[in-house]
């Protein structure tokens, strides 16, 4: 393997991107083996699903920083609105504790669907908007942020009720607590020609996550279907810089579901891909 260049201390792995996330895909590496890769190509973080860590937060969270990297995210509460989400806060709080316990600071919520009895999404969010104030007062204490995600609008009904960075904007305005933000995914705003402005509008305080990956010109699965950069039709150079000249400064994260694709690869020959498709859009961006 060539080594990796400097720009890859700049991005993160999120473990979905092997295949991590669901059950029966990706090659079913260790966390240790993933920790160890990444370090190998000098990535400079790591973002964990919750099903990966189960009690061990606090030693694999050291394990990271040992390794020089740091966890950049925890992937998520649980749903907060919508027919799927508990009728508590009680496992959203056990993931502020997690991330806690990684040494995290950013937490990313998905929201969940429209709240049964109810039509479109204005009255959601507002339910939202309540719910998330009373999750952000329990993480304050812990120094956890929360990232509210908004998603491409085919998932809405069941797994969101924002699905711009604008909405989000309005309900972290709803909420006006400073450790509640956004998380900005590629494969949800890519489409979104207001885009620019909402992130000049949720500036560096706000903007908690930047998310990489392609949306494929034939997709053939809504979610399982994510394409690699530079495989698509999002203008990632543009997108990058908009993000970055809104503020924003941090590591840039590379989230990829793909079952039929990427999931079907050796790890190690996704992550060498990673690193060089990443190097390849920084050549043509800020980042």
């Amino acid at each position: 393997m060539a080594l990796s260049e400097p720009n890859s201390r700049s991005l993160a792995l999120n473990t979905a991107t092997l295949g991590h996330n669901l059950d029966g895909h990706g090659a079913g590496w260790s966390v240790e083996q993933v920790i160890d890769a990444c370090a190998e190509r000098n990535l400079g973080g790591i973002v964990f699903w919750r099903r990966e860590i189960g009690d061990r937060a606090a030693e694999i969270g050291n394990r990271v920083r040992a390794a020089g990297l740091q966890v950049t995210g925890l992937c998520r509460t649980p749903y907060i609105t919508g027919t799927e989400a508990p009728k508590t806060l009680d496992e959203a709080k056990a993931s502020v504790d997690m991330a806690a316990a990684l040494g995290t600071s950013v937490l990313t919520i998905v929201t969940g669907g429209t709240e049964p009895g109810t039509k479109g999404v204005l009255e959601t969010q507002k339910h939202l908007a309540e719910r998330v104030s009373q999750l952000a007062e329990y993480a304050d204490g812990s120094g956890v942020r929360l990232a509210l995600e908004p998603l491409n609008p085919m998932f809405g009904g069941n797994r969101t009720c924002l699905f711009t960075v604008a909405e989000a904007n309005r309900v972290c305005d709803w909420i006006n607590r400073p450790n509640v933000g956004v998380a900005v995914d590629v494969y949800h705003v890519w489409w979104d020609t207001t885009l620019e402005e909402a992130l000049k509008e949720a500036g560096p305080d706000r903007i908690l996550g930047f998310h990489l990956c392609d949306w494929l010109e034939n997709t053939s699965d809504m979610l399982l279907d994510r394409g690699m950069m530079g495989d698509g039709v999002a203008d990632l150079a543009t997108l990058s810089d908009q993000v970055k000249g809104a503020g924003y400064d941090g590591i840039s994260e590379v989230e990829i579901f793909s079952a039929s694709n990427w999931w079907q690869r050796d790890p190690a020959d996704v992550l060498d891909t990673v690193v060089e498709r990443f190097n390849a859009l920084c050549d043509l961006s800020s980042c």
